[in-house]
């Protein structure tokens, strides 16, 4: 393990961690929420969390790498996050689960992802970190890929809590051999400003706090009377606050150059447009993948009834596309720029979303819902391939720890954003399509009334089955609840089929940031002067 690739090896075994938890427990969600006797939203917000609370606090974790160095910070970080893993492990409510996995863990990865980032353009140059950079794509790829079929098959046939055990291990064997990853990187004297560190918390908390509860309490006007700011829904007021902070933040590192501090963030690197347009693509990526990973498990296994397992295997063709399609970014990287790749991606991105979009139906069983997630994966893999190389490779060495810093942000808010986002479009759907079907529906009016004020404040994602047994329970007839049901299942269907053009969106968004990306084959140059300097 020691050898050329002993490094890239570990930090890949670090990343697979990071990454696997953003994917493993989508496809447990509706077992989780049996066990710990909680709801659709509370996991939601769980998992939305786990990763805000990385984009909230990895400016801090990549600025920690720089003072205690950056082998350091990856050691410290592990550890931590072993420590969540095991605390989320033995959770016996959400609460807890919500501490282990969503703070701990999340603060654990705030030091691991950025010291990731900037190893790796501090142990390898030319097209070996160009390779490297995509062996740790492929990483995330290969996490996305048993991430599903691990969670599946250790949930039906055992516990989703062996999950979290077995993180513990990996992180403790990244441990072990950390002495094969070099940290040549000159430790930093300095003072972390603690306003900047809250500014930006603050603010990022808040913009995808406020998306999250779109869901509960409606985009503009209020979906809840009682929950209500000036007459409106309490979202806009949020968001703006948090984008508030968020410019005093940038004002504040403005005001720390110009005094002669360290900022917590040096805001010359954002006008970098290579930059910009990496981490812009990167958070793209995320949102499609982390609303993906949310939707469809959702759907799986509340609408259709499928245990963990068949939810993994039905989820399979994408991560099986994004692995090898990340492997074959990697080659054609060799002779296609970024940008000609990432475009290719980018398209495939905006076609799988529409593939996806016709495939809607009652069962989600045909070949175009098959191909429409192997296209995503393809896409997802492309990406992958190249956009942590051309984010790094736009720095010098001595801000490789800060644009790690950046990448993870960008990475961890749009995982957020897509949790979010999609998934309040999801769910606030629901309500509007079930409310507006039970209207229109020939249950007698006194029926109708009651079941508009059960769901004022929005509809439970339920299982579509339970939905009869439900309906009896609150006094309606047999022949009522079958209806009644039939109604909610087709509001279910009706909600995917918004979300996948939701995502469609999203896609098409991520074109506008492929203008920058570089336009040459990277690496070339770095390779040709190592060669060079060899024969010479």
């Amino acid at each position: 393990m020691a050898g050329r690739w002993g490094a890239v090896t570990v930090l890949a075994s670090a990343q697979f961690v990071m990454t696997l938890d953003s994917t493993v427990m989508n496809v447990s969600i509706s077992t989780v929420v049996k066990d710990l006797h909680t709801t659709i939203a509370a996991m939601q917000a769980t998992i939305t969390f786990y990763t805000l609370t990385m984009a909230a606090f990895m400016l801090l974790g990549a600025k920690l790498g720089d003072v205690w160095g950056r082998r350091r910070a990856l050691i410290i970080g592990s550890i931590v996050y072993a420590v969540g893993s095991g605390t989320t492990a033995l959770a016996p409510n959400i609460v807890v689960l919500f501490l282990g996995w969503s703070v701990v863990e999340g603060l654990g990865a705030v030091l691991v992802i950025p010291a990731i980032a900037a190893l790796i353009a501090d142990n390898y140059s030319g097209h070996a970190r160009v390779t490297a950079f995509a062996v740790i794509g492929a990483a995330s790829g290969v996490a996305v890929a048993v991430g599903p079929l691990i969670g599946g098959f250790l949930t039906t046939y055992a516990s989703w809590r062996y999950v979290f055990a077995g993180e513990v291990v990996i992180m403790a064997i990244v441990l072990l051999f950390r002495n094969v990853v070099s940290d040549n990187g000159a430790r930093k004297h300095l003072r972390i400003d603690v306003l900047s560190v809250l500014l930006s918390a603050a603010a990022l908390v808040l913009i995808v706090y406020g998306l999250l509860q779109t869901k509960t309490w409606g985009w503009i006007l209020p979906t809840q009377q009682d929950v209500t700011v000036l007459g409106l829904s309490p979202v806009p007021f949020i968001i703006a606050i948090g984008s508030v902070l968020l410019w005093l933040f940038f004002v504040r590192q403005r005001a720390l150059i110009r005094q002669g501090r360290a900022p917590l963030l040096n805001t010359a690197i954002l006008r970098l447009r290579q930059l910009r347009a990496g981490v812009g693509s990167l958070g793209i990526q995320y949102t499609v993948t982390a609303g993906l990973f949310f939707i469809v498990p959702i759907y799986l296994q509340l609408a259709l009834g499928y245990d963990a397992l068949a939810t993994g295997l039905r989820i399979f063709p994408l991560s099986v596309a994004l692995v090898l399609f990340s492997i074959l970014g990697t080659a054609l990287a060799r002779r296609l720029s970024p940008k000609v790749i990432a475009r290719i991606g980018q398209l495939g991105l905006v076609a799988a979303s529409l593939v996806l979009l016709g495939s809607v139906d009652p069962k989600l069983n045909n070949w175009i819902f098959a191909a429409g997630m192997f296209l995503s994966g393809a896409a997802l893999g492309l990406l992958a391939s190249q956009l942590g190389n051309v984010t790094m490779s736009a720095v010098g060495d001595d801000e490789l720890s800060e644009a790690g810093g950046v990448q993870g942000v960008y990475q961890n808010l749009g995982s957020s954003l897509g949790t979010a986002l999609i998934g309040s479009v999801m769910i606030a759907s629901l309500t509007t399509i079930f409310a507006g079907a039970v209207a229109a529906s020939t249950l007698p009016a006194d029926v109708q009334q009651e079941i508009s004020s059960r769901t004022q404040g929005g509809v439970a994602v339920v299982a579509a089955a339970d939905v009869p047994k439900i309906a009896q329970d609150a006094g309606l007839t047999s022949e009522q609840s079958d209806q009644l049901a039939s109604i909610y299942s087709t509001s279910q269907l009706e909600s995917l089929r918004l979300s996948f053009a939701a995502l469609a969106f999203v896609s098409v968004g991520a074109l506008f940031f492929s203008r920058n990306l570089p336009a040459q084959v990277l690496g070339r140059e770095s390779e040709d002067e190592e060669e060079a300097a060899a024969s010479s």
